[in-house]
């Protein structure tokens, strides 16, 4: 990736101060910056490294003002780091713009594909299969029988996905990630033993969703585990059979989500949150990290905190009673020994 200061200005709708024909081809933090790369300033504590940045081009706020001189050549935009995220896009997808079928892979007869796939090698496509267009599938990947995967979707290295399972178009799922593998099923028996219960249902990942690293997301026992559109799973998340996720709710790393709940649409939950199974998330939810929810969510927009799970402020008062719990204990030594004294007329 190489662009002068005049075409990157093109690209964000920004004005150049300085040099426009000044090239970079390489991105930096505007503190490790070298000569031909190009850095950001959004946040003011990183200010200071304006003017001894060794950065080529530097993007910044309309609004900033200079209180010296600077070597650099500035980019100035409506938001810098809107503008260098859009940069970050464009350098990733010049990164990965891999393309053709490397061998060894398999692509079963029946399935068919797009145009300008790229099929990594030992990755394999199997029966019936539907591969949209500019679909990209990294080596040791899995597609199983009867799965459609849309357009412009990611699948990276390792990935696994069972049969009948349905993604959308410009889904991203990472590494490890295990789609459609069964759900937690066992009937109890009399002697105490556990019997399956066969898991017919698939997965179903809707457009623009992002799924994290080591994530498992289990196949329904019938109809649909469902991932809405514009989902973010993070690493290692467990979404159980026949779950539904909400458009645009975001999750972070090590929740685990039990079967057949529903999550609404817009929710935030946090890292190491556990949800069980069989009760309704209103939309607009917010739960802080290693939050219990034990019960279904019915009024919408509120957040909360604490396992069981109060309301957010609720958990604060919670949080600061408890950090005053030893001098209370003092307090009520005291006063029993007072008491006692008082009662043995000293």
């Amino acid at each position: 990736m190489r662009f002068t200061a005049a075409e990157l200005s093109l690209l964000l709708n920004g004005v150049v101060e300085g040099n426009p024909d000044i090239a970079v081809s390489e991105l930096a933090k505007i503190e490790e910056g070298t000569p031909g790369s190009l850095s950001f300033l959004a946040n003011p504590k990183y200010l200071p490294h304006l003017y001894t940045t060794e950065s080529s081009i530097v993007i910044v706020n309309k609004d900033l003002a200079l209180t010296a001189e600077v070597k650099c050549t500035l980019i100035r935009v409506d938001d810098a780091y809107s503008a260098f995220s859009v940069l970050l896009e464009k350098y990733n997808t010049i990164k990965q713009n891999k393309s053709g079928i490397e061998q060894p892979s398999y692509i079963s007869q029946s399935a068919t594909v797009g145009d300008n796939l790229y099929l990594g090698a030992f990755a394999y496509i199997g029966n019936n299969a539907k591969i949209g267009k500019n679909v990209k599938i990294y080596p040791q990947a899995f597609i199983g029988d009867n799965v459609t995967v849309g357009d412009n979707s990611v699948i990276y290295a390792g990935v696994k996905i069972y049969s009948d399972c349905v993604l959308g178009k410009n889904v991203v799922i990472h590494s490890g990630t295990v789609v459609g593998s069964d759900g937690f099923g066992f009937a109890p028996q009399a002697d105490g033993s556990y019997s399956k219960v066969a898991q017919i249902g698939n997965v179903v990942i809707e457009d623009d969703v992002e799924i994290g690293a080591n994530t498992t997301i289990d196949r329904a026992t019938m109809g649909s585990t469902v991932i809405g559109k514009g989902v973010k799973l993070d690493n290692l998340i467990q979404v159980a059979h026949n779950v539904e996720i909400g458009q645009n709710t975001v999750m972070a790393a090590q929740a685990g989500v039990s079967g057949s709940t529903k999550i609404g649409e817009n929710c935030i939950i946090g890292g190491q949150v556990g949800i069980v199974g069989h009760i309704n998330i209103a939309k607009g939810s917010q739960f802080g990290a290693q939050s219990g929810i034990h019960k279904s969510i019915t009024e919408e927009n509120k957040k909360w905190n604490g396992s069981p799970i109060v309301p957010y402020l609720s958990s604060l008062k919670t949080i600061n009673s408890l950090s005053h719990l030893p001098e209370l204990e003092r307090k009520i030594h005291e006063l029993e020994k007072t008491i006692k004294e008082l009662k043995e007329g000293k």
